[in-house]
């Protein structure tokens, strides 16, 4: 067997997993507003807890959702009480879900009184105006960014297939982006190096004034998919997190590496690393089930 590289490339992303209070609660907001399909409903096998580093997460309810397009890129939601109650924006970790849709606009109206709470209304970026972009909370207090990327941008993004799509950028946050940067070195990706812009979403939770800098780095990664590594404020707190479970919220992300290469990563075959916040980083063979050893 060929020894795996030691440095191996990491992405494009497969998937996102969260721990939330009610699935009820997710499926009616995913499916029911943003078109997303039901792929998998069970429990928590001990082997894919295990391969988290949550063994506590073994025989909690799951429930697997992917964009309408098909595209093999899925939300996993793990089912746990001890979930209520978390906000996205205010505690390190993983934080912001990115999906790349087609009529941002049409969207908004559609998420008007729903379950989302639209906490950025669609807005072109000021450096690539053809990109429109809305924030929103979503029923479990997770972050969700909707983009869509129009024609003449000149940036490899992943397109949106569907009327909302795949998830292609993830942002974690920490109390220091050039250390959020550090542990993706291991890995063979384009970094960027942490740069300051207004995040109106990111100062409103914090109670900052709109037009403060906040530090935020980039890994890239294959498919036209992205990390984003944001300095969070001082009040920002480490999340709470039960012994043998994953924290509240969006808890891992999954990222596809080439065959063998998890353990040149310092992971096992499905395994998970961890970041500088805490983040965890789920390794996934190409091919390889993604929401494996869920029990039926």
């Amino acid at each position: 067997m060929a020894e795996p590289k030691a440095h191996p490339k990491l992405g494009p992303i497969r998937g996102v997993t969260y721990a939330v209070p009610d699935l009820g609660a997710i499926e009616a907001a995913y499916v029911g507003e943003l078109g997303y399909r039901v792929h998998e409903r069970g429990v928590v096998g001990a082997g894919f807890a295990a391969s988290l580093q949550a063994p506590a997460e073994a025989g909690r309810p799951l429930l697997t959702l992917g964009p309408a397009s098909g595209e093999a890129v899925r939300l996993r939601f793990i089912e746990n009480p001890a979930a209520t109650g978390w906000r996205a924006l205010t505690t390190f970790g993983w934080n912001a879900t990115e999906f790349v849709v087609q009529d941002v606009d049409a969207l908004a109206d559609r998420l008007q009184m729903g379950s989302f709470e639209i906490i950025g209304v669609p807005k072109g970026l000021t450096r690539f105006p053809m990109i429109r972009a809305m924030q929103a909370i979503g029923p479990a207090g997770e972050c969700c960014y909707f983009t869509e990327v129009g024609p003449g941008s000149g940036l490899d993004l992943a397109p949106a297939l569907s009327f909302v799509g795949r998830v292609f950028i993830v942002v974690a946050a920490g109390p220091d982006a050039d250390a959020l940067l550090e542990p993706y070195a291991r890995f063979d990706n384009v970094t960027e190096a942490p740069v300051a812009t207004p995040v109106r979403v990111i100062s409103d939770a914090h109670g900052l004034p709109a037009e403060t800098l906040h530090q935020h780095g980039l890994v890239r990664l294959r498919g036209g998919t992205l990390v984003e590594l944001d300095a969070y404020p001082s009040s920002a707190r480490p999340r709470r997190c039960g012994q043998g479970e994953l924290p509240p919220g969006m808890a891992a992300v999954s990222f596809e590496v080439e065959e063998g290469q998890a353990r040149g990563a310092g992971g096992g075959a499905g395994g998970c690393l961890f970041g500088a916040a805490g983040e965890r980083i789920e390794l996934v063979a190409p091919g390889e089930p993604w929401a494996m050893d869920a029990a039926a």
